[in-house]
């Protein structure tokens, strides 16, 4: 304001000369219109020149303000500086007021020496006051160390719990993921489809054996014949209207009671029971084939009837009993096989020794039919009753089920003086004989 002020009093250099002139010349009077021209253009200037002061001012009010803030950004680092060098200072001081300490005490030392009758109560005293400041700076020492070391421990015990809470998520991530393992070993190992069960499991030649399956191998006994009708029994209850199939991989025979006691419960059972001979079936195991209410077995499956044979001891009397005994045995048994074949007793045990001397008449599966000692041949056998994988890593994690190939208990294996392997049959009870295939006298009765 003070600018335009003066400016507005600032007269321009034509403005000069109009007053000489018009005393000069009293007659001779400006025109009105040109002092108005006159007087807008000042105006003009000076609105012009009170921006320009106007805007250089508000430059001077922004270079102040930054100023202002450079200044007050420096105070800051002055005093960030000056706080720092106090700390310096204080540190120093502290240094210097050690230093000056030790100095006092050297002094003291020397104070003592020097004045040795008159200074010796203020020297002990000041070595007291010197060594208990120094216990006092030891023991703050000691006392930041042991809170140094808890905060160590508390941060050691912290690591020591997370590390334990990661190796528990470890173990509980480890244990799912072998747990989701047997899972998934358990189901690849078990065979999760239906079971599906038909009245007639014999159709275009194939056989489909169901998880009703009782297996017969090795030589029958009073044990065999237990499990089997158990089994027997046992499906029956469950249903009696699907077949039971028992099955023969390999069985030379046995026990002629406990293989009666087979075929009674075979023929007592509602449910049809189903003989299949996969491999090798004589004497009981034979005879139990042919009178099954129906038998099945592959082509080369051999089939093999032959006479009782026991050796027994005693007088002649009791040979002949035992024979009577045999021939009671060999009437029960053999004779419904010859009459399931349209011939006679006699004419079944004279055609036995005109196929071999040895009285052992066996023949494939496919030749078995037309003597009726089978009444199918199957090309396929479908076992529906394997579901689970014997070789799966779940099943020695868990109890092991029965055997589906089921061999008698009671028969052992052991080698002779002469280092021969025999096996070792049960005694039989008196009335019972054994109708065993054994032609290289591997089983062996107990004596």
């Amino acid at each position: 304001m003070l600018v335009t002020s003066s400016l507005a009093l600032a007269q321009p250099a034509w403005a000069a000369d109009i007053v000489p002139a018009a005393k000069a010349a009293a007659v001779s009077v400006a025109p009105t219109v040109d002092l108005k021209k006159t007087q807008e253009q000042l105006t003009l200037e000076n609105s012009v020149a009170d921006l320009q002061l106007k805007h250089d001012l508000a430059a001077l009010t922004a270079e102040k303000q930054r100023r202002e803030l450079e200044a007050a950004i420096y105070k800051q680092k002055l005093e960030a500086e000056l706080a720092s060098r106090q700390a310096e200072i204080e540190r120093l001081n502290k240094q210097t007021d050690a230093i000056n300490k030790a100095l006092a005490l050297k002094d003291a030392e020397r104070k003592n020496k020097l004045d040795e009758e008159l200074g010796g109560v203020r020297e002990k005293l000041e070595k007291l006051r010197a060594q208990n400041e120094l216990a006092a700076a030891e023991l703050a020492v000691k006392a930041r160390a042991v809170a140094l070391n808890e905060q160590e421990l508390k941060l050691k015990t912290t690591e020591m719990q997370l590390r334990r809470v990661d190796f528990d998520g470890q173990i509980a991530k480890a244990n799912l993921e072998l747990e989701l393992r047997d899972k998934r070993d358990q189901v690849n190992n078990r065979v999760l489809a239906d079971v599906k069960y038909t009245r007639d499991p014999f159709k275009n030649g194939e056989l489909t054996i169901s998880d009703r399956r009782i297996p017969l191998n090795g030589v029958i006994t009073m044990s065999t014949a237990d499990r089997i009708t158990e089994r027997i029994n046992f499906f029956n209850n469950q249903n009696r209207e699907f077949p039971i199939f028992i099955v023969i991989d390999e069985s030379p025979g046995g026990s002629v009671a406990a293989g009666y006691k087979i075929l009674r419960t075979m023929k007592g059972s509602q449910a049809p029971v189903y003989v299949v001979v996969k491999s090798f079936a004589a004497s009981m195991a034979a005879g139990i084939t042919t009178l099954a209410a129906r038998s099945f077995a592959y082509p080369n499956a051999i089939v093999l009837h032959h006479q009782l044979s026991a050796g027994t001891g005693g007088n002649l009397t009791e040979h002949r009993e035992r024979v009577k005994d045999l021939e009671e045995w060999w009437k029960r048994l053999a004779a419904p096989v010859a009459t399931k074949m349209g011939i006679g007793l006699d004419e079944f045990t004279r055609r036995m020794y005109q196929h071999r001397s040895t009285g052992d008449w066996q023949e494939f599966g496919d030749e078995a039919k037309k003597l009726h000692w089978v009444d199918e041949i199957v090309s396929v056998v479908h076992e529906e009753s394997y579901v689970k994988n014997p070789d799966g890593a779940a099943a020695s994690r868990t109890a092991a089920p029965a055997p589906l190939r089921m061999q008698d208990d009671a028969v052992t294996q052991e080698v002779d003086p002469q280092g021969h392997a025999f096996a070792k049959l049960p005694r039989l009870s008196p009335v019972d004989a054994y109708y065993l295939y054994n032609p290289d006298g591997y089983y062996r009765p107990t004596p």
